[in-house]
C-alpha cells in the first residue's frame, strides 16, 4: 500500500474516532503528498525515498516549532506540535540509536579513509546517503564530529 493510500484509511480511521491531533498531523502529511506530485518537474507519483525526505522534513518542521513553543512557554502549541510529530513518526523507518549510529559511521569513516575533522564534508556526503530516513543530518553532523575529533 502507498503511502497515500495508508494516510487516507488512517485519516478515515482518525475521524471516526474522532482524533483531532491524528487527523491534523494526517492532513498535513496529505496535504504535502498533493504538493509533491503536483510540483513544477514532478512525474504525479512519488518514490519512496521521496516520501521520507518529505516525511522528514514534516518532522523537523514540527521540531523547530516545538522548540520556539518551549523557548516562550506556549505549552498548548508544544504540546500540540508534539503530538503531530509523534504521527508523522509512525509513517518513517525506526530511527538508529545513538550506539547503532556511531557504529555505522565508524564504518563509514574506515570505508572513506577519514582521520581527522577536516575530512568530515567527505564522510558525511556518503553518511547521509547510507544513512538516510534513519538518522537526520543534525544528528548524524553530531556524531561523525565527535569520532572524527577522537
Amino acid at each position: 500500500m502507498s503511502l497515500e493510500q495508508n494516510i487516507m484509511a488512517q485519516m478515515k480511521d482518525a475521524m471516526k474516532a474522532k482524533d483531532e491531533a491524528g487527523l491534523r498531523a494526517l492532513r498535513a502529511i496529505k496535504a504535502a503528498i498533493i504538493l509533491a506530485k503536483t510540483e513544477a518537474g514532478a512525474s504525479g507519483e512519488l518514490t519512496e525515498e521521496s516520501e521520507v525526505k518529505m516525511l522528514q522534513k514534516l518532522v523537523k518542521q514540527r521540531k523547530d516549532s516545538l522548540e520556539i513553543f518551549q523557548q516562550q512557554n506556549r505549552t498548548d502549541l508544544a504540546e500540540k506540535e508534539q503530538q503531530e510529530i509523534n504521527v508523522i513518526e509512525k509513517f518513517l523507518p525506526v530511527q538508529l540509536g545513538e550506539a547503532e549510529l556511531k557504529a555505522e559511521l565508524q564504518q563509514i569513516i574506515a570505508a572513506t579513509g577519514a582521520s581527522a575533522p577536516a575530512d568530515m564534508g567527505k564522510v558525511m556526503g556518503v553518511a547521509s546517503k547510507q544513512l538516510a530516513g534513519r538518522a537526520d543530518g543534525k544528528t548524524i553532523s553530531a556524531a561523525l564530529k565527535e569520532l572524527l575529533a577522537k
